[in-house]
């Protein structure tokens, strides 16, 4: 029996081995939820939105076990605590415009017409799941997707098994069906298949851009709708009138933290050449004060990556930069095993023909560059195949939307960056894929709009 593994990056050991869904087996998961729909679909909104609240409320009350799981699975510090705060807030918005939001636009209703435009569930949901932020980033479909009276099917990365349990199990116990939400475990081939075979009504995918690539061409002839938030290389930008401490701690928060495994997370950073030695200089001092270790330890600020492999892939990165000429600014830390606990590194005299500051890295490393003006900014900001979000560290909130203006992004911060708001769609361009995540545009792509034409005869 084929099975999947979770290599936990503590010690490299086998955390988690789950064996996979046979074709038919997954398949008929499939069919389950598909007959589940109708009924669901049928019940109040207010009374769906009441269980998704109860199962919130279920994963609330175990936050001690969500930080230790993600510790051992994915190796975030326990010391941060799980990701209750932004899983809260994401369903609480959601439940709170769900009503307004999936009501019947009316556009006349007379004593001669009654002309609407209603909202339907697609119907059955697949939710493809990443691991490193495990629980946000599924609630983020997950929670919208139930609201609106469609069932999920539910399947998370390997490296984050145990969290597809734990939101099942959470949910059945505040009374969703099984049959209405289903956590399981299938491989890429069999996953390829049910979506060939119109298995799903609507496909969320969070991860790589292959993974997107081979969600749509396994879609492809289906039409069946293909969300996707893919890699990411965002950027930050200090202008010259920045606060500077309050840059540095932001942009370095944003590149670090969770051993910078952050889909949003800061992976280059222009800064106005005025600023550019003493941002560099306290953004190393900052950095350098940062505890690499074991995530079960609450002193550790910075853990391993989720997998050895994720660390190799960033050290050729600062390998190849090296060798271009860049300048490292962080010694090798204390903890450092060449594996799954890396170092974590600022480099200056880094260009765009470099890897680091061209391609996704998805660790603790970021490359930083002095900038003229907004112009040379905006340009290499831009010049980047991904476009999630921005980050623009400035006292003028006129030039920052100016700027904003300009840029190739999905997102774009002003003195902030590495979140997520609710009420704002989480969305991309370019490699980073398509999709429109939460918000009041979250609740129409997960479903369809459907014309009411009723003559008062």
């Amino acid at each position: 029996m084929k099975t999947l593994e979770c290599i936990s990056p503590i010690d490299g050991t086998v955390l988690v081995r789950r064996p996979v869904l046979s074709p038919d087996a997954a398949a008929e998961v499939a069919a389950r939820a598909r007959a589940a729909q109708p009924a669901w679909a049928a019940r109040p909104l207010a009374e769906r939105v009441a269980l998704v609240l109860k199962a919130k409320e279920i994963i609330g009350s175990q936050t001690g076990r969500m930080a230790d799981e993600l510790a051992r699975q994915m190796g975030r510090p326990i010391r941060y605590g799980g990701e209750f705060g932004g899983f809260n807030e994401r369903v609480d918005y959601m439940a709170s415009i769900a009503e307004k939001t999936l009501a019947p636009m009316v556009i006349e209703d007379s004593p001669a017409f009654l002309r609407q435009i209603a909202r339907e569930p697609h119907g059955v949901v697949l939710v493809v799941a990443p691991w490193n932020y495990p629980y946000m980033t599924a609630i983020n479909t997950i929670a919208p997707a139930l609201m609106a009276g469609n069932t999920v099917v539910l399947k998370h990365a390997t490296q984050t098994l145990l969290v597809g349990e734990h939101l099942a199990e959470a949910f059945q116990a505040a009374g969703v069906p099984e049959d209405v939400f289903a956590n399981v475990v299938m491989d890429h081939d069999t996953t390829s298949g049910l979506i060939a075979a119109n298995a799903f009504d609507f496909i969320n995918f969070t991860g790589s851009v292959a993974g997107g690539q081979a969600m749509e061409r396994a879609a492809a002839g289906t039409f069946t709708p293909v969300s996707t938030e893919l890699g990411g290389k965002d950027p930050g930008y200090v202008r010259a009138d920045a606060d500077l401490d309050a840059a540095v701690d932001g942009l370095m928060d944003g590149a670090m933290f969770n051993s910078g495994q952050c889909c949003c997370g800061i992976e280059r950073i222009y800064v106005h050449e005025s600023l550019f030695d003493a941002f560099v200089e306290k953004a190393t001092a900052l950095v350098r004060g940062h505890k690499l270790g074991n995530p079960l330890d609450p002193d550790t600020t910075i853990g391993p990556m989720a997998h050895a492999r994720f660390a190799a892939t960033v050290r050729a990165q600062v390998a190849d930069a090296l060798a271009s000429g860049a300048v490292a600014h962080l010694p090798p830390f204390d903890g450092d095993d060449g594996a799954a606990y890396l170092s974590p590194q600022i480099l200056t005299n880094v260009t765009h023909d470099m890897t680091v500051m061209r391609e996704e890295s998805f660790g603790p490393v970021v490359g930083i560059m002095p900038v003229k003006d907004d112009d040379e900014a905006v340009a290499l900001m831009n010049d980047c195949q991904f476009g999630l979000t921005a980050a623009i560290y400035t006292k003028d909130a006129a030039a920052a939307e100016a700027i904003a203006a300009r840029l190739e992004t999905g997102t774009v911060f002003m003195n902030r960056c590495d979140y997520l708001d609710p009420a704002l769609c989480w969305t991309g361009c370019k490699a980073t894929g398509r999709g429109a995540g939460l918000s009041v545009l979250g609740f129409m792509a997960l479903t369809r709009p459907k014309s009411y034409h009723l003559r008062k005869v």
